[in-house]
């Protein structure tokens, strides 16, 4: 059974923007553009009746969409960088979602995330790199951000057992009920199919 985890897509114009910061940093493995997530809780490897009943109470989800925007990169692993990750501004829509998730996945018998939710785009996994070469890679793109987008639905994505960063592949689907009457305009995203 493929790793399966609940993400939020990244829009292709969006997902161009964050193509524009790879390179420049010895020993890092970038992530293909299409491949670019958030990810709200990796559930794992489980078996075809734990999916399916993933998938049942994923589809009972009734909440709005909302709007996320990117800014800021970091690395995760202090004095051994191990990713390299643009950043996601939290709000309470998507803090909802993600906990609504994870309150499902342990109603199921999952056991809980260990890791606090920090949402983020990774952008490159790094084995080689050298922190130095990490902290001026990061200090000159700093100030990276994107205009706000719509987060129309929700993906249970898998990818198979590997070093990470795909290929991902969408299982299913699950929309959010729309409310752009009441949001403040933003970026118009084009998603993938």
């Amino acid at each position: 059974m493929p790793r399966l985890f609940t993400a939020l897509e990244i829009p292709r114009n969006v997902a161009l923007s964050l193509s524009l910061l790879r390179g420049g940093l010895p020993g890092a493995r970038w992530i293909d553009v299409e491949n670019y997530h958030i990810t709200l809780r990796f559930i794992g490897d489980v078996d075809n009746r734990t999916a399916d009943e993933i998938v049942d109470r994923l589809d009972r989800i009734d909440r709005p969409e909302f709007q996320i925007s990117l800014n800021g990169i970091g690395s995760f692993g202090s004095k051994k960088p191990h990713s390299i990750w643009a950043g996601a501004t939290p709000n309470a829509e998507m803090t909802a979602l993600q906990g609504e998730i994870e309150r499902i996945c342990q109603r199921i018998g999952l056991p809980p995330d260990p890791r606090k939710f920090t949402p983020h785009v990774t952008l490159a996994r790094l084995k080689s790199a050298r922190l130095d070469d990490v902290i001026h890679y990061l200090s000159g793109r700093g100030n990276f951000q994107t205009a706000p987008f719509f987060v129309p639905r929700f993906v249970l994505m898998s990818s198979k057992d590997s070093v990470g960063g795909g290929p991902y592949l969408s299982e299913e689907y699950f929309p959010l009920y729309e409310i752009r009457s009441n949001m403040a305009p933003a970026l118009s995203a084009e998603y993938p199919l």
